[in-house]
């Protein structure tokens, strides 16, 4: 029996297909190994979102021949869709986007070639279909990604991803409510509906299906408990959508929309599709329908011609919508970007400077958010026990995604419970 090892790089979406190619090997008689051991088999699913995730996904690929000289080393996903002209010789196989699916078979005609490197690429912006892939079990044992939609249509300037991942492709309805069945009969309790650009799931189907459609029909499955939804864009949330979404129950009132800047000169040069005003407006109609929901979203700083006015301005709005989280990132040139292009790159000390400030401000967003929680009882769905110096926590996070524990020794795992947070040390970071 051959053994193979598989590594994630990047996103929830390709934790998710991961995980689904390692089922895929499983079914072919392959045994699975850490990643760390020696195996047959390397598969390395990489990502290329910004400079670091390129330099990553190269040394992971080095690392695997490193391991084992003899082994088979595979190379998927969208760091080779990118820049497939860069892939190293230590890599025996490559296999873009919308061909995972296909990768036992690809390892079989290898095998059968006697070592011919294999190239395994599709026009993926031509791509006409989703590639189907499924799980019937997940890396958690409570919680549940399901990815439901590929590709971007959005081509904001700074983004890779729409070369890499093609345009929007959306996943057959029943195909998603099926996996979703099946989960739930193996006991996960939640579920994630993620992808690459969630909010524009079903514009290629037609007949009615659309993001709202899919969370309904996720609904009706028996045993799911939680429904929680991936990063919007925050033109979805309509009065329309905030409310039918506050009529379901299982929905967890856990938001992320993408802001990147909260200056309106910046967010155009972004190309992104919305103003500042716009944005803030669409936070309050989730307040308005969702008790104390948890905002969370994404900042970039440093973006091309970004003056410091600027940075002050996007600043400003971020302490002004109160978000739970806000994830910085540093501004990284991609090549084949139009903004890669634009006058005025920001130095990276400018850069650094103004992520600290962001960060800092986030961090006391949190700490507000959290500290609100002391004295309130929440419902949370325990995933597992947590040593700490004062004893051991039973731990799982609420509907907001606030992280929580409660100290006992008995096993929770997988059941939800009201908590009462008596003090800071309950929340868990």
């Amino acid at each position: 029996m051959k053994k193979a090892a598989l590594h994630n790089l990047g996103c929830k979406v390709n934790a998710y297909e991961t995980e689904a190619m390692q089922e895929i090997l499983e079914r072919s008689g392959y045994e699975i190994v850490p990643f760390h051991e020696k195996a047959d088999v390397y598969v390395i699913n990489t990502c290329t979102v910004t400079n670091m995730a390129d330099r990553k996904s190269r040394q992971m690929l080095h690392r695997a021949r490193k391991m084992n000289p003899d082994a088979v080393v595979v190379a998927a996903g969208c760091y080779v869709q990118a820049k497939a002209g860069e892939v190293d010789d230590c890599v025996d196989i490559v296999i873009g986007n919308n061909r995972k699916h296909e990768l036992a078979g690809i390892l079989e005609e290898y095998w059968r070639s006697e070592g011919e490197k294999k190239e395994e690429m599709a026009d993926i912006i031509h791509a006409p279909a989703y590639e189907e892939m499924s799980l019937t079990r997940t890396g958690e044992h409570t919680r549940a990604y399901i990815k439901v939609q590929d590709g971007c249509n959005q081509f904001c300037s700074y983004c890779i991803i729409p070369y890499a991942r093609g345009r929007v492709r959306s996943r057959r309805m029943e195909d998603v409510v099926s996996e979703v069945e099946a989960l739930a009969r193996q006991g996960y309790r939640e579920v994630v509906l993620t992808g690459i650009h969630l909010s524009s799931y079903g514009i290629d189907l037609g007949g009615g299906e659309d993001l709202l459609a899919l969370i309904r029909a996720v609904h009706g499955v028996d045993g799911i408990c939680r429904i929680r939804l991936g990063s919007l864009e925050p033109r979805i949330v309509t009065e329309e959508f905030a409310g039918a979404l506050a009529a379901l129950p299982k929905i967890c009132p856990h938001f992320h929309l993408s802001l990147q800047s909260g200056c309106d000169a910046t967010l155009r040069r972004m190309n992104r599709r919305y103003t500042a005003q716009e944005y803030y407006e669409k936070c309050q109609l989730l307040r308005a329908h969702f008790d104390h929901p948890a905002l969370t979203t994404d900042v970039i700083v440093g973006f091309p011609g970004e003056t410091e006015e600027e940075f002050e301005e996007s600043l400003a709005f971020v302490d002004k919508v109160d978000f739970y989280e806000t994830h910085i990132f540093k501004y990284s040139r991609r090549e084949g970007t139009k903004a890669a292009a634009m006058a005025d790159q920001v130095p990276e000390q400018v850069k650094t400077a103004r992520s600290a400030r962001m960060i800092a401000l986030g961090r006391r967003k949190q700490q507000a958010y959290e500290d609100r929680l002391i004295g309130t009882t929440v419902e949370v769905l325990m995933e597992e026990a947590v040593e700490r110096e004062d004893g051991v926590y039973q731990v799982g996070h609420t509907k907001e995604y606030v992280k929580v524990g409660q100290k006992t020794t008995e096993n929770l795992s997988n059941q939800l419970i009201n908590v009462e947070i008596e003090n800071r040390l309950q929340i868990i970071r």
